[in-house]
């Protein structure tokens, strides 16, 4: 990347712009956005290990169309454990259906319908689909009716043996937006839309080596980690994160060199830090990928606090450049709120970038749907760092040790994360802004991320700068 001025102060993703340069790239789905960390995602989408966002539902989802997802710290690992089986059982192609009997109430299905983004529920008698049921089915219905009285019977099944493209033909040529996906015996196995059809022509799952959808877990610093670490390399995790809000710390390092041997050949991320010298301590002590961002989330309260954190923009793009030197990667941690400021972080030199907040209003993050005064749909989320987080992570300790942590904190413990009418899902978001950032690739003319992070001509601009290129949604 180039910047075009030297600015005397760090800089945010609002405060630069990139600069159009020649290209001989026609079209955005020319580019490969397949990332080279060794992650093994094919999209630089990385959801972050935030409790209120990161579940097996997400996991599924994000693996399914390219990304990765970080599971929390503090989740048991027995639990853990059970979420990486859980995925590695997912189907690459179809979604997973939530299924009821014919017996089951309406109550039952409405407590149950939005865990899903395509809206919809098989009814199954010995494991084979029988009816369909969606939320207009049961309109008028009370909530003690049983299912088989208000469910479709008109059903379409897909047989397993189709490509997505034939899947779309046959839902095209039959009307329906989705239908239940069966094997040769006629047992279901799957869900699939019109939609998610034509994602899997644009997107590539990510495997591991066995064919399996790929998935993170994360530990911290404190604790037995060493057990922790072992339990998940048992368990069959595909990366290991190594988590910290300070992650330039002794303790850190020590973990680091602790694990390196436990790991074997999985990739270890580590962080967060963000300056060159601490990615290259973290580097030294045995980290493959280094996360970079203090304070720049959402739900992220440290700077108002402590005072503490950098411009996210000029934090990348230092500890990149420092990444690059030593041969290993970064993740940019933060602070992203549109699909360009996940481009220009990539611009800056980040393999992959992470996203919390922004994926927490979505149905497949694992918080409660709920409903304001106005019949907005929205989920709760938190910071990590918060005093909810922090009381869910201590529930070990006795009561006065989780007492006197619980009276600092930096983080929110409640904030709505609203569902965006449009983009309700987290593939919906996914397709915005993957569609941005195949596109700004095209703008520099880089047909892969290292290119991209190569040509890009990055500027500075004022607010009133940013402000024109927002765009107005009424008249002036």
């Amino acid at each position: 990347m180039r910047l075009i001025h030297q600015p005397d102060h760090d800089l945010t993703y609002d405060d630069v712009f990139m600069i159009p340069s020649r290209s001989n790239i026609t079209s955005r789905m020319d580019v490969d956005l397949q990332t080279i960390d060794g992650s093994g995602a094919t999209i630089p989408l990385i959801v972050s290990n935030m409790t209120a966002i990161s579940g097996r539902r997400m996991a599924e989802t994000v693996a399914r169309r390219g990304g990765l997802t970080v599971i929390p710290q503090d989740i048991p690992i027995p639990v853990v454990s059970d979420v990486i089986a859980w995925m590695k059982s997912r189907h690459i192609l179809f979604d997973t259906p939530i299924t009821l009997q014919p017996t089951n109430t309406v109550a039952d299905a409405a407590s149950l319908i939005h865990k899903r983004a395509h809206g919809a529920i098989i009814i199954v008698e010995d494991a084979k689909p029988v009816g369909i049921l969606t939320e207009a089915d049961w309109e008028g219905a009370d909530r003690f009716t049983q299912i088989h009285r208000v469910m479709s019977k008109d059903l379409l099944v897909i047989p397993d043996s189709l490509d997505a493209k034939s899947a779309f033909q046959l839902l095209h040529e039959k009307n329906r937006k989705l239908a239940p996906v069966v094997d040769s015996t006629g047992k279901l196995i799957g869900i699939l839309t019109r939609t998610s059809s034509l994602r899997a022509t644009l997107y590539q799952p990510t495997l591991d080596a066995k064919g399996k959808l790929r998935i993170a877990a994360a530990v911290g610093v404190n604790g037995d980690v060493k057990e922790k670490v072992a339990g998940l390399v048992a368990a069959g995790v595909d990366l290991l994160v190594v988590d910290t809000a300070h992650g330039h710390q002794e303790k850190m390092i020590e973990v680091l060199k602790l694990i390196r041997p436990i790991a074997g050949g999985l990739p270890i991320v580590a962080g967060n830090v963000v300056t060159a010298e601490g990615v290259r301590d973290l580097v030294g002590a045995g980290a493959d990928i280094v996360k970079v961002g203090v304070g720049p989330g959402a739900m992220c309260t440290t700077r108002m606090q402590t005072g503490v954190g950098r411009p996210q923009f000029s934090a990348v793009m230092e500890c990149a450049a420092e990444a690059k030197k030593l041969g290993k990667f970064i993740w940019a941690d933060g602070g992203v709120r549109h699909p360009r400021d996940v481009a220009l972080a990539l611009a800056a030199g980040a393999s992959a970038v992470m996203i919390g907040s922004w994926f927490a209003g979505t149905y497949e993050s694992p918080s409660d749907l709920r409903v304001d005064v106005e019949g907005r749909l929205y989920k709760e989320s938190f910071g990590m760092a918060s005093a909810r987080a922090v009381a869910a992570r201590t529930s070990s300790e006795d009561a006065f040790d989780r007492a006197r942590k619980a009276l600092f904190e930096e983080g929110i413990s409640s904030s709505r994360m609203y569902l965006d009418p449009a983009r309700p899902g987290v593939e919906d978001l996914i397709d915005d802004i993957i569609a941005g950032v195949r596109s700004s690739c095209t703008y520099a003319g880089a047909k892969n991320l290292t290119e991209f992070a190569e040509k890009a001509v990055v500027g500075i601009q004022s607010a009133a700068g940013y402000a024109e290129g927002r765009p107005l949604h009424s008249s002036w």
